[in-house]
């Protein structure tokens, strides 16, 4: 498969202050996702991504990132996937991530991963290597916990199923995963049952902890355009309901979102899991 190119100055950036997993610096190898999720925030007219479902490499990715990591003053955690997939489909061929992580262990540095795709735990090895001396984390965004409705909302991305079977892996490597469930979409997956099955299913995956934020959906620009389109498409009817209920507000919480909050903290509560 061909690597379709972007020129890119600088691939880390700092991370905001207090950073999310305590991550210092930010690294997008990618630009663009194929994966076809229909609420996706990156597709907003904000962050500037032109064509978006095509998949690009930074150019001089590797080489770029050696030479920023040995530049740094401080070392710390590295967090990816915020912008495009680190473990998109043509990574599995061209391996940035993985050549990513080599470097991120052989400079001191840690990992904190964000995916959808099972691939991650084909790098449990260099995980591992880079838990030894710093934190290693990789967090699956899961959503729903029933399979169809996963493959309605998120159609390019490796099932529910092949999520938490990646999680058992890498556990079982010594690297410390979880789970972020969010976003919730109100009137698809903003149900007590999915979000227990999901805390339920994670739990028994191996996952350390469960993270929900909002119990809801953002929408903005061109995202919310193309959220209504697939709604258009996949479930009929309820882009008119959105529009009644939310207008054009940014913030899309779930209908019945106290209730759903008690819900998701008595399980996680049963199961051991912070949230």
């Amino acid at each position: 498969m061909n690597l379709p190119l972007v020129p890119a100055k600088t691939i880390l950036s700092a991370s905001m202050k207090d950073g999310w997993f305590g991550a210092r610096y930010n690294m997008n190898l990618y630009r663009g996702c194929c994966h076809g999720c229909i609420y996706c925030d990156s597709r907003s007219d904000c962050y500037h991504v032109d064509n978006f479902d095509t998949v690009r490499a930074k150019e001089n990715a590797l080489s770029t990132l050696e030479r920023e990591l040995r530049g740094k003053q401080k070392q710390g955690i590295v967090i990816t996937g915020a912008m495009s997939d680190p473990y998109n489909p043509l990574e599995r061929e061209h391996q940035l991530t993985r050549g990513a992580l080599e470097l991120l262990a052989r400079y001191g540095y840690g990992i904190v991963a964000h995916t959808k795709s099972a691939l991650a735990a084909r790098d449990a090895d260099l995980l591992a290597e880079i838990r030894r001396h710093a934190p290693a984390v990789v967090n699956f965004t899961i959503t729903a916990a029933d399979e169809t409705l996963c493959r309605q909302i998120e159609p390019r991305v490796s099932s529910t199923s092949q999520r938490l079977e990646a999680i058992r892996a890498l556990t079982a490597a010594g690297v410390s995963c979880g789970v972020l469930l969010m976003p919730v979409l109100p009137f698809l997956t903003d149900t007590e049952e999915n979000l227990r099955a999901i805390v339920r299913l994670s739990a028994l995956a191996g996952a350390r902890w469960v993270y929900a934020y909002g119990l809801g959906v953002t929408l903005r620009q061109n995202q919310r355009a193309y959220f209504f389109d697939r709604l258009d498409e996949r479930f009929p009817g309820l882009k008119e309901r959105y529009i009644e209920i939310y207008g054009d507000a940014y913030s899309c919480h779930a209908p019945r979102q106290e209730a759903l909050w008690r819900a998701f903290a008595a399980a996680c509560a049963e199961h051991g899991l912070p949230y």
